[in-house]
């Protein structure tokens, strides 16, 4: 994975994610949904200038949410209404 996006959307319904891809090929996966019942969508593109096309078409798209960078290293992105156990002893 070279690339991630997500809306922001916790909905299983709204929720939506971008991949960025590169194997022998660049590949574009996009889903529409939550992990179990969600929609998803493959392009596969020869460059990397083609895919991020498709990237910023996606990201142009409407939808609900705000779009953000997913950073490597994190397979999720923090839930902010969740709180650590961590987290909690440093509030106190």
């Amino acid at each position: 994975m070279v690339k991630r996006w997500w809306n922001g959307s916790w909905g299983r319904l709204t929720r939506r994610d971008i991949w960025l891809v590169r194997e022998s090929q660049w590949t574009v996966v996009a889903r529409a949904g939550d992990t179990d019942t969600g929609t998803v969508l493959r392009w596969t593109y020869d460059s990397r200038d083609d895919a991020s096309a498709m990237i910023d078409r996606l990201l142009r798209a409407d939808n609900a949410g705000q779009w953000r960078e997913q950073r490597s290293g994190s397979t999720e992105p923090a839930d902010p209404r969740r709180v650590t156990a961590t987290q909690k002893k440093r509030q106190h």
